[in-house]
């Protein structure tokens, strides 16, 4: 009974990570350019990967909303995002926050 009870709560964790994104996926990266209607991010890889930006993309740096505006080459960026026609579309784009740089 003990191996069963393992073997679901394994089970459940292990997809966590799964139901709680549902089928978006994720782009992580530094912003290489920024169109009115799409993103272009570096990837931790070194690809480039194209996210196209529409009515209903959510923008958001920290705990603030933000807008397209926000974004800058040179960004670290979250995006996630639908796969739709063989193209990514953003749900939301976080943008990351620069911290202050420390004092000697």
């Amino acid at each position: 009974m003990k191996r069963i009870v393992s073997a679901v709560l394994l089970t459940l964790i292990a997809a966590a990570p799964l139901i709680s994104h549902g089928n978006m996926e994720h782009v992580l990266g530094v912003v290489f350019e920024v169109t009115p209607h799409s993103i272009s991010v570096r990837t931790t890889d070194g690809a480039i990967q194209v996210v196209a930006i529409g009515d209903e993309t959510h923008f958001v740096m920290g705990d603030s909303p933000a807008s397209l505006k926000d974004i800058q080459i040179g960004s670290r960026v979250v995006i996630h995002a639908h796969k739709h026609e063989g193209k990514l579309e953003a749900a939301e784009i976080k943008i990351g926050v620069a911290t202050p740089a420390k004092k000697p």
